[in-house]
């Protein structure tokens, strides 16, 4: 259906000759042009525009699903690793941590907003040197942090030498963790991921928080 289109004849974009540009001043206070919108918004939608909408908003949807995934990346001593990013609640300053004795990874109890939480040790869990042992000069640029994550009722406080934030991936950029890896680090690391030309293993979450609970015991 071909639309009246006077505007690009005798309207403003045209030679300026219609008598109703005095009063209507522009095109687009014109009822004709108004109507002409409203005839070409309610018009049949052609077949083949449709089929190309689809295929366009379908393109857009699997972009978007193919990250699918997230974590949270930090680094302990000279380890860059990652953890699902839903169990992480917070990430404040480092406090005081009240030791307590004979407790195998925990370090003690620590104050987040007025709550005691039980504070972990991912270094002596994971094998990991502290960050003594890393380049002074590299522990200059970066801020120690306590980390607050959870899953389900229960949440952990545990340092992190540096973190970066959250990283998203799909799962076909995960491979095998080398042999390479240290032992007790590989058994909780379930897949390796490539970032920023480091190597970040990425955490089973729930057989860390398992392992965690039962030090608690």
């Amino acid at each position: 259906m071909k639309l009246q289109d006077c505007w690009n004849d005798i309207g403003i974009w045209g030679n300026g000759s219609c008598a109703k540009l005095g009063q209507a001043i522009h095109c687009r206070n014109c009822p004709v042009y108004s109507d002409a919108a409203a005839t070409l918004l309610d018009r049949e939608v052609d077949a083949a525009y449709r089929d190309e909408a689809a295929l366009t908003i379908r393109a857009e949807l699997q972009t978007t699903a193919r990250h699918t995934e997230a974590a949270v990346i930090f680094r302990i001593g000279s380890e860059w690793l990652g953890l699902n990013a839903a169990v992480f609640k917070e990430v404040c300053a480092v406090r005081p941590i009240h030791s307590l004795p004979h407790r195998r990874n925990v370090l003690g109890v620590t104050n987040v907003r007025g709550s005691l939480l039980v504070c972990v040790s991912l270094h002596a869990l994971l094998g990991v040197a502290n960050a003594a042992s890393a380049d002074p000069a590299q522990r200059r640029l970066v801020h120690e942090r306590l980390v607050v994550a959870g899953r389900e009722d229960e949440r952990l406080v545990f340092p992190v030498d540096e973190i970066h934030g959250i990283h998203r991936y799909h799962a076909d950029e995960l491979s095998e963790a080398p042999a390479t890896v240290a032992k007790s680090t590989a058994t909780y690391t379930r897949a390796m991921l490539s970032w920023q030309d480091k190597s970040v293993g990425v955490l089973d979450d729930q057989l860390l928080f398992y392992s965690l609970s039962k030090s608690l015991a």
